[in-house]
């Protein structure tokens, strides 16, 4: 497996739920963590509630900073922020976790993404990145609680980059209990991120915070 340990990592998004909740598992697992956002208020105080070490600042400076940068915002702001970040992100690997979803009385559902998926938009708007497509399912209310030890799940990794997509997996099993799986090119990201809308129903019907396992390897 790679060798990822002492890898920095930033997470644009960091101050909500998914993106706090892995900032906290890779701080806790040794890595230095830049939480970003737009506020660099909100960004070190979300930082300071995770403790181990993490600091938080703008975007755009986190994602200059890191070796890694994780993108956990909300699908609506994905693409401009992103568009503004271009210059700082060139050269990285850059993981995308965005779902994009809606949500009615009928519960949550995929939405169209004229790239394909956030993961393609992604890489159609940072061309000069390595775009890899993981974390899609992992359960933010898991990964913040301090009784859970391990995260019982797999964590599926996309891309066209092996050598990224297998940095990413290896990131992945930092995590205690998650094992990084390829899942693919990242032409196939939109039935993961589409995915979510299913396993958000499984929760809600079973009050439960699934995840996938992958049999057989």
């Amino acid at each position: 497996m790679t060798d990822v340990n002492g890898l920095s990592i930033a997470i644009l998004g960091g101050t909500g739920d998914q993106g706090k909740g892995l900032a906290r598992r890779f701080a806790l697992a040794g890595h230095p963590v830049l939480i970003g956002s737009r506020s660099a208020q909100r960004a070190q105080e979300a930082a300071d509630s995770i403790g181990a070490g993490a600091t938080g600042d703008e975007n755009a400076a986190v994602a200059a900073r890191a070796d890694i940068v994780i993108v956990a915002v909300p699908y609506e702001g994905h693409k401009a922020l992103l568009e503004s970040l271009r210059g700082e992100l060139a050269g990285k690997i850059v993981v995308d976790c965005v779902n994009p979803l809606g949500f009615d009385k009928q519960g949550a559902y995929a939405l169209p993404v004229e790239e394909g998926s956030a993961a393609q938009q992604a890489a159609a708007v940072l061309p000069d990145s390595r775009v890899v497509a993981a974390f899609h399912h992992v359960s933010a209310v898991l990964l913040m609680d301090p009784a859970v030890d391990k995260v019982d799940l797999d964590v599926l990794v996309l891309g066209d980059d092996r050598e990224a997509t297998d940095l990413v997996r290896a990131l992945a099993e930092a995590i205690p209990g998650v094992r990084g799986v390829y899942g693919g090119r990242l032409r196939n990201a939109h039935q993961i991120e589409a995915l979510t809308a299913n396993i958000i129903s499984v929760n809600r019907r079973y009050k439960a915070h699934a995840g996938l396992r992958i049999t057989d390897i």
